[in-house]
């Protein structure tokens, strides 16, 4: 049974999807294109089984689906809008680091 999930579950999910470096470039990868899982990982330069536990993690939190193509199983982003989400992610990111907003940016040098 689905249900809809709260706003911090949600976040909490795409934030733990967002915490691998891996997992991020599946993000970027599969927000381009559709991907299969074995042309997934020659182009990312990783193992088919490190990739398809990224998979795992990057599907049980909602954010990739896989569509049957024949005998193959393609990855897509599960809603068109995470890949806009992204984007502005990244350009949220980029403007910060740019003007070097963060507060502890200078002493602790976190960001």
């Amino acid at each position: 049974m689905l249900t809809v999930a709260s706003d911090i579950d949600v976040l909490a999910r795409f934030g733990r999807a967002l915490a691998d470096p891996i997992r991020c470039r599946i993000l970027l990868a599969l927000r381009q294109a559709p991907a299969y899982p074995a042309d997934l990982a020659d182009r990312l330069g990783v193992s088919r089984t490190r990739l398809s536990n990224h998979l795992a993690c990057l599907r049980d939190c909602g954010l990739v689906v896989t569509v049957p193509d024949g005998r193959r199983t393609r990855y897509e982003l599960a809603d068109v809008r995470l890949g806009h989400a992204l984007d502005d992610l990244r350009a949220a990111v980029v403007a910060v680091e740019v003007d070097k907003t963060c507060p502890d940016a200078a002493s602790k040098d976190c960001c």
